[in-house]
């Protein structure tokens, strides 16, 4: 298997007229999907080559979905982009990708014109009206290879422009053959998809579905406000499986949502994004103690996941969560400051991964390639690529990993892996500041911000709105007197949080 349409012409065969993908609007079974998929790939194949990148500007949905196959069958990469993130970052990312080709809704148009773009835009009604070109679909597969680019991610970058990760057909076919295997995902399966389609928690959504026949029900953003809809609605889809965000189910458990309805027919729960807070975990398994939970742990750039730990004992609260043991192909070290490979339990090293599911490194941007794509340095015989991950991590008694920490200026907050630096320049850039930084809080898990300026705190926030995403908009600013430094002249970054002074 060289290309994940395989899957789908797979299921498309085998469940022709099982759903496929329903979110709440739109449903569409396997042959339905695959027939879309096909019309949708034929007309962008008149538009544009095989290789070349493919924003889609949308929310998640039926047909977002259905577009990303149809880019996939005209032997493209397709490129989620939120339209909920500010313009300026759609911005940046639209810049990075220099298109002249991409796909969104009619009543984002004025907003994608207004944000500089000047290529062609095409809608969904317009591709679906497209006749199949069987020759010409088959001519591009025929000259597809697996290390094909399938998706490129965009994620938070230091310099103040997102990074595109890029992610091949070769990657995601290792990675979900035996993530599906191994915690049992099968036809019979309903997956509840909590994750925006720009975050890779999706792709295991979107791929463990199309590669055993499952149905995935596409979970309106809307219903995590509300507890009470949200779980009536896991109820009435028959949802089996959740594959979510740490901080959607800690929502929904902080709100006691739990205590209205359980969600009785969901056995399988896998979470990842940061760290599982025990009293949440130990909420969610009281109500649901038939059903299996999974520790996932990996960043975006080694596709999904690379450890995985089973949970199956009682934590007490003052106890972390191992984040456990590498996938099957997977090879994980930790590399300490002196460059060694630390095995010893206890000894905390970097967490650095091989394998076929790592990234092809970021789309034009080779600097950042280079710095954290590196040749493994226990391999001198012949060239193999690790990614460095930036994470800390010790192997506990039972040689299972445990995360401790960040080795640089990079956080994980409410899923999402986040560069400090950015957020710093998006503060120090705004009207009235003179000088700002930010840390992460553990304590509290949120962004703590302090400046130096004349503006007030909701004019600064108002315009970092303009700029990040929400989820990195700090929840504590602070306007001080001045930025306390330590004695060789830099931002002393833990004089507040040492003080408390974070709320």
């Amino acid at each position: 298997m060289k290309n994940v349409l395989e899957y789908l012409e797979h299921s498309a065969k085998e469940f022709q007229d099982k759903i496929a993908v329903d979110d709440g609007t739109t449903v569409y079974t396997y042959r339905q999907l695959h027939e879309l998929a096909r019309k949708i790939g034929s007309a962008i194949a008149e538009r544009i080559k095989p290789g070349t990148p493919v924003p889609v500007v949308m929310d998640k949905s039926a047909d977002t979905l259905a577009i990303y196959l149809g880019i996939v069958e005209a032997g493209c990469f397709y490129v989620p982009v939120n339209p909920v993130q500010p313009d300026v970052r759609i911005g940046q990312i639209l810049n990075t990708l220099d298109v002249q080709f991409l796909v969104t809704d009619p009543e984002l148009m004025d907003r994608v014109h207004a944000i500089g773009y000047e290529g062609q835009i095409c809608y969904m009604e317009k591709l679906r009206e497209h006749e199949i070109e069987e020759k010409k679909l088959t001519v591009i597969r025929e000259q597809m290879i697996d290390t094909d680019i399938l998706y490129a991610m965009f994620t938070s970058g230091s310099t103040g422009t997102p990074k595109g990760v890029l992610v091949s057909h070769r990657a995601v076919l290792d990675f979900i053959g035996y993530f599906t295997e191994m915690f049992q995902i099968t036809e019979q399966d309903v997956i509840g998809n909590q994750a925006p389609f720009d975050f890779d928690v999706s792709v295991k959504d979107i791929y463990s579905t199309l590669k055993t026949g499952a149905s995935m029900v596409i979970i309106p953003t809307a219903y995590f406000s509300t507890p009470p809809i949200l779980l009536d609605y896991l109820c009435e889809k028959k949802v089996t499986t959740l594959i979510w965000a740490v901080s959607a189910l800690c929502l929904v458990s902080g709100l006691k949502g739990l205590d209205y309805r359980v969600p009785e027919m969901v056995d399988k729960i896998l979470f990842s994004g940061e760290a599982m807070p025990v009293k949440h975990l130990n909420i969610w398994r009281q109500y649901l103690s038939h059903t299996k939970f999974i520790n996932l742990y990996g960043p975006t750039e080694i596709t999904c996941n690379c450890t995985y730990y089973r949970i199956e004992r009682e934590f007490s609260k003052e106890e972390k969560i191992p984040i456990g043991k590498a996938f099957p192909n997977r090879r994980i070290y930790l590399i300490n400051e002196a460059g060694e490979n630390v095995t010893k339990p206890g000894e905390t090293g970097e967490i650095c991964v091989a394998g076929s599911s790592l990234a092809h490194g970021y789309y034009k941007n080779p600097e950042q390639t280079q710095k954290s794509f590196v040749r493994n340095p226990f391999q001198t015989d012949y060239t193999e690529m690790i990614y460095k991950t930036g994470d800390l991590a010790f192997y506990d008694e039972n040689e299972n990993l445990v995360f401790c920490g960040r080795k640089d200026f990079q956080i994980k907050h409410m899923g999402h892996r986040i560069e400090l630096e950015e957020i710093e320049l998006a503060m120090n850039a705004a009207p009235g500041v003179e000088r700002a930084f930010c840390v992460f809080d553990q304590e509290r898990n949120r962004i703590a911000s302090y400046y130096v300026g004349v503006c007030d705190k909701k004019e600064l926030r108002d315009a970092l709105k303009k700029k990040l995403p929400v989820y990195m908009i700090p929840t504590f600013i602070k306007q001080v007197d001045e930025i306390p430094m330590t004695k060789n002249g830099k931002i002393d970054r833990k004089y507040f949080l040492d003080r408390g002074i974070t709320k």
